[in-house]
């Protein structure tokens, strides 16, 4: 009999359902709340959007990095088998820690959080309790182990779950932006207010911060690359994913924000959490708001799927290779997930949504996810070194040089515009280190037994 972490995954996913993946954890919790907090921290809404255009280029930058990456090593885990294989297995592991808590763990509690706002907004009546914010925690909770359950029956049942969820939300998403700029009262004007940018020390380094949040939005461009064990094809369909994904959900964000700067100026924009419930409230009048806190609220249903995906496969890698609790890389009998890795995330997100600020959080979050795609963009070059790549990216080496030299910028200058949480972001990745040594010392007492 096999034993349950011996298992192999299914390669069940094609380039439709893989590139929804890719979509569906792209479009979250980011494109609905951050935009009021950019223009509160930049002042111009023609800069806030062509950051987000930047981002984007960034974001592609980084895919088709990935891309060649994952044609040449299709496994589960993305960064945690990119580093581990070609530079160190401790690289490797301090992504894969990173990706516990911060890449996966806390997003997913994010959308969660996001879901329960948007819904409450829709339907008021759900929080008319004593305890209101208890009420908002609960249903995040009780959406969060939904979507567990779902995930637990095998990727190829939750895979057309996603494809239902990301198609519709892809559809609306696209429906409003159209309505909005055919049908809705806004106004043109909004674009030329606001303060002028500022290109000093202090102005670079609030677009550092605000390229940051941004970078969180668009995180989700290396989703595919997470469950390359599972893709149909991988050195065809992983890349291509990486791309089509990426280069959609830039086409929605940079249409979105020109819609919510059509819709409010600057000052009402600024420092709005609920951008969407505002615009739709400008553009149609406050009855909309209604309808598209619950088109939101659906579409962050799509990112809570996906993020339940995509997380627990790093886990599983991590411990198929050792460096884990064993117990994580369990593949169930049946519905061949590893469904013990699936059970500890949704319980990890649980823990943190009770605790945080939002912008604290999602500074916490950026800083944290921008640290390892670097390494993994410079393994590029090494893999062309070692002439171990299957499929050779366009506009080598322009692209990583872009992507990596763009992101220690954005980094350098978030921590200097927020160094607490930059600096907690470091220090949860000093952690891992005194962990790997613990699993590296296990491991080889287990080998030598």
């Amino acid at each position: 009999m096999t034993h349950a972490s011996e298992r192999p995954l299914s390669r069940a996913l094609g380039l439709f359902p893989a590139t929804n993946i890719v979509i569906a954890n792209m479009i979250g919790a980011g494109i609905f709340t951050t935009s009021g907090l950019l223009i509160q921290q930049l002042g111009n809404p023609t800069l806030m959007i062509a950051l987000w255009v930047g981002g984007g280029i960034l974001a592609l930058c980084g895919a088709l990095c990935y891309g060649e990456l994952g044609a040449a090593l299709p496994r589960a885990g993305a960064e945690y088998a990119y580093l581990s294989t070609l530079f160190h297995p401790m690289l490797g592991f301090l992504t894969g820690w990173v990706s516990f808590f911060v890449g996966f763990s806390a997003p997913l509690a994010v959308s969660s959080l996001g879901f329960s706002e948007y819904l409450a907004r829709a339907f008021p009546q759900l929080i008319q309790w004593n305890h209101p914010e208890l009420v908002k925690r609960s249903l995040a909770i009780a959406v969060i182990v939904a979507f567990m359950l779902v995930h637990l029956r095998g990727i190829e049942f939750g895979s057309r779950v996603q494809n239902y969820l990301t198609v519709g939300k892809v559809l609306l998403i696209a429906g409003l932006i159209v309505i909005g700029f055919s049908i809705g009262t806004g106004s043109l004007g909004n674009f030329r207010q606001g303060v002028d940018p500022s290109f000093g020390v202090e102005g670079w380094k609030s677009i550092g911060l605000s390229l940051m949040w941004i970078m969180f939005a668009y995180s989700g461009w290396n989703a595919a690359a997470y469950i390359g064990s599972e893709i149909r094809h991988p050195a065809r369909n992983l890349p291509r994913s990486l791309l089509l994904g990426t280069g959609l959900v830039m086409l929605l964000y940079f249409c979105l924000n020109l819609l919510y700067v059509y819709a409010a100026t600057p000052q009402e924009l600024n420092g709005v959490i609920a951008v969407g419930g505002l615009a739709a409230s400008n553009l149609f009048g406050a009855s909309m708001e209604t309808a598209v806190s619950i088109l939101i609220s659906f579409a962050l249903l799509s990112s809570i799927s996906a993020l339940i995906i995509l997380g627990p496969r790093v886990y599983y890698a991590m411990a198929k290779d050792g460096y884990f609790f064993k117990m994580v890389s369990e593949v169930h009998p049946v519905f061949r997930v590893p469904s013990k890795s699936i059970i500890l995330q949704c319980l990890i997100a649980i823990i943190m949504m009770m605790s945080g600020t939002f912008d604290q959080i999602l500074t916490y979050m950026g800083f944290s996810l921008g640290i390892f795609p670097i390494v993994a963009a410079i393994g590029v070059f090494k893999l062309r070194r070692t002439a171990g790549t299957t499929y050779r990216m366009p506009w080598y080496p322009v692209a990583p040089v872009i992507f990596i030299l763009v992101s220690v910028l954005i980094l350098l200058f978030a921590y200097l515009e927020r160094p607490v949480e930059s600096s907690i972001a470091l220090l949860t990745v000093a952690l891992g280190l005194p962990l790997y040594w613990m699993f590296t010392k296990t491991r080889q007492q287990g080998t030598r037994g």
